[in-house]
């Protein structure tokens, strides 16, 4: 989804932003594939068992139950529930720059809230399925009309204004916005379990990882070059004409609205796996009666989850700033950190000496990517937030808050 603001990346980091999109890719495909294999042990016949089922399991074989299993419960938790922060300020954003001075932002996140309140009833993968192959179909419908609109000018690219060196107020958001798109993890453990074939998930890894490096490589530097500098946080907020922007922008909308239901399904099952139970197990009763059907008070709980993130939507309206701060914290720790360091404790005396070695490389790289990201996203958040450009040095301000002034070719 968060692929409409690949070209802002490239506009903060330049051709290192293009490297980091394959880099990123590569290591991530490489870490899904290790966190998958600690869900296995050897038998005696060295046949592969699967004796775990989850990320927290992993977890939880490494660092205990009290401490390993709740840090990647919460960090998971974090993840999912700023996805769908994420998703209900798209909408907002999106709807804000489609009818500009009609509402202000906040009222157009509301307004797109109402609409995502069915979730809370949400109680089965099936229904959530057919909400994210819809989403597919708008996602690639929006992927081909703004890929055929930049080749309409490829006269006018601007190739010269991709950076070449890296600008360190700048890149790390870069950074932090490639990292949170490849964040898949959360889901590997269960999207492998129910493959037809599981001999096939590596090859499955390798083919997907590939492609997205690819396309998202491409689709964000030909976005970039299309409108160059001027290039703002979500691409179609670029498109030349009001009419135009406003078909292309109901479509994200549609999708961006497609998209809530998948973390927010996730976000609550974990929720509910952790405290919703039933004692002793969990310090809360079930949320199920005994014909399987959600009680008054778990569904008032979820419609609170939903609110809860229009609220933190409307209280920090900087999409990509704020979705570079996540990917460098969460992303970086479930993506990069944890998967080497749970292989390395679990599969250490198995492991050939340039495995751990590539192991503790990637830890490093996560460690030195979230620590580097959080400091200047939180920094360039602190300074937009006071109404401040993010790099210090810039001396005309250009505004990085989801706002939208009505183009001068307005049909």
């Amino acid at each position: 989804m968060f692929i409409v603001s690949f070209p802002y990346a490239v506009q903060q980091g330049g051709y290192w932003a293009i490297f980091a999109m394959v880099l990123v890719a590569y290591i991530c495909c490489y870490t899904g594939k290790i966190l998958v294999r600690c869900l296995y042990t050897e038998a005696e016949d060295g046949s592969q068992v699967r004796i775990r089922d989850s990320y927290v399991e992993v977890a939880e074989e490494v660092m205990g139950r009290a401490i390993g299993g709740r840090v990647v419960n919460c960090a998971q938790i974090v993840e999912l529930l700023m996805t769908c922060i994420l998703y209900v300020l798209l909408c907002g954003d999106l709807l804000d720059g489609s009818f500009p001075g009609l509402l202000d932002l906040s009222s157009w996140i509301v307004l797109s809230t109402f609409f995502l309140l069915p979730c809370a009833f949400l109680q089965t993968l099936r229904s959530v399925s057919w909400l994210s192959f819809w989403c597919t179909v708008a996602h690639m419908a929006i992927n081909a009309i703004i890929i055929i609109y930049c080749f309409t000018r490829v006269t006018e690219w601007h190739f010269s204004e991709v950076a070449v060196k890296i600008d360190i107020w700048t890149f790390p958001i870069s950074l932090g916005i490639i990292v949170f798109s490849y964040t898949s993890q959360i889901f590997l453990p269960t999207l492998e379990e129910n493959l037809v074939d599981r001999k096939k998930f590596h090859c499955m890894m390798h083919a997907t990882h590939v492609a997205a490096a690819v396309f998202k490589a491409v689709f964000s530097y030909i976005g970039f070059v299309t409108f160059g500098v001027v290039t703002q946080e979500v691409i179609t907020n670029n498109l030349p004409t009001q009419t135009f922007k406003v078909i292309v922008n109901m479509i994200l909308v549609a999708k961006a609205l497609l998209s809530y239901p998948l973390p927010y399904f996730a976000a609550v099952e974990l929720i509910e796996t952790a405290l919703f139970k039933g004692r002793p197990t969990t310090i809360f009763p079930e949320c199920l009666n005994k014909d399987k059907e959600l009680k008054i008070w778990a569904i008032l709980l979820r419609f609170g989850l939903v609110l809860f993130t229009m609220f933190l939507a409307i209280g920090i309206p900087y999409f990509a700033i704020l979705m570079s701060l996540i990917g460098s914290f969460t992303g970086c720790m479930l993506s990069f950190v944890w998967p080497c360091f749970f292989h390395l404790k679990i599969k250490w005396y198995r492991l050939k000496w340039y495995e751990k070695l590539v192991d503790v490389i990637i830890i490093l790289l996560g460690c030195i990517f979230g620590g580097i990201g959080i400091y200047y996203s939180a920094h360039a958040l602190s300074r937009v937030v006071r109404g401040l450009p993010v790099d210090p040095q810039t001396k005309i301000h250009i505004p990085v808050a989801p706002k939208l002034d009505v183009a001068k070719t307005d049909d």
